[in-house]
């Protein structure tokens, strides 16, 4: 496992995109602290964003991991371009001539996105900690080590969707079309689910209920979005009568759903790798 793992990490840090991206996303991830700065003075309006308790415990385990999930696309870039090096440098001929099997060839990529997934949230809960014991009301251990299960579902979420993008590196050989072939599933999921809401089931959850099996879906209900939670958008809500019944917490089935995902975008990889033609 760590002979497969060190394989590929030396793919990745000898290409000097795949590089570039990966020390970028992380670079982007520590500006997630630069909000704190946010600052507006505009007379009688002032608005300060650190203030509004997006740094409090145990809320920015909400918030940190829903804003890094919005970058993973950069390391999703170097995941396709990863799978799309491996043909156009002939380096997978050559791994296999050299003794590697295609089922050893598939967890060395499956440890590869694992790996990128742990590394990313460890280095949130890192950057979370810091943020929140600097800015936080609320710093009594239990808070502070409330609503973990935020970090849980980010490490799924990218688990996941690194799983699609390798799959699609594999079925489609070339970083560009792969991209282009996600972005085409993501319009497509938005239209299943536009018309099941608007159309077919206008009136009731049924459509929610369809949507959250298909996989972008499933990934994006893992975290749902955290700012309606914020008390002034609450309070805003309250004046203008809007009730406010939407569930936050991370749930058993929609996990279950992505690490099934996860599966079968692996075992598709593997079985198409293994009926192919190299």
């Amino acid at each position: 496992m760590k002979r497969l793992l060190s394989i590929e990490l030396q793919k990745i840090w000898k290409n000097k995109a795949s590089r570039v991206l990966t020390l970028s996303y992380f670079i982007l991830l520590t500006f997630i602290a630069l909000i704190a700065s946010i600052k507006f003075d505009l007379g009688i309006f002032k608005f300060h964003l650190a203030e509004m308790g997006i740094f409090n415990f145990p809320f920015i385990w909400h918030f940190n991991t829903y804003i890094a999930a919005i970058l993973k696309l950069f390391l999703a870039i170097v995941i396709v371009s990863m799978m799309a090096n491996e043909y156009s440098y002939g380096t997978l001929k050559q791994n296999l001539i050299d003794g590697m099997s295609k089922k050893e060839f598939i967890q060395s990529k499956f440890l590869t996105v694992v790996l990128f997934a742990t590394v990313s949230t460890i280095f949130i809960f890192i950057m979370s900690l810091i943020l929140g014991l600097s800015y936080s009301s609320y710093t009594e251990f239990s808070i502070v080590f409330a609503d973990l299960e935020y970090l849980f579902a980010y490490f799924i979420k990218l688990v996941g969707f690194f799983s699609f993008c390798l799959f699609l590196g594999i079925l489609v050989k070339r970083s560009a079309f792969a991209l282009g072939f996600l972005l085409v599933w993501n319009i497509i999921e938005g239209v299943i689910n536009g018309v099941l809401t608007f159309k077919v089931f206008p009136n009731s959850n049924t459509a929610a209920s369809i949507t959250q099996f298909l996989p972008l879906q499933s990934m994006s209900n893992l975290i749902v979005e955290p700012f309606s939670r914020l008390s002034v958008v609450k309070n805003l809500g309250t004046q203008i009568g809007l009730d406010n019944i939407k569930e936050y917490g991370v749930n058993l089935p929609t996990i279950l759903i992505v690490l099934f995902w996860t599966v079968i975008f692996i075992f598709l990889s593997y079985r198409l790798l293994k009926n192919r033609d190299l």
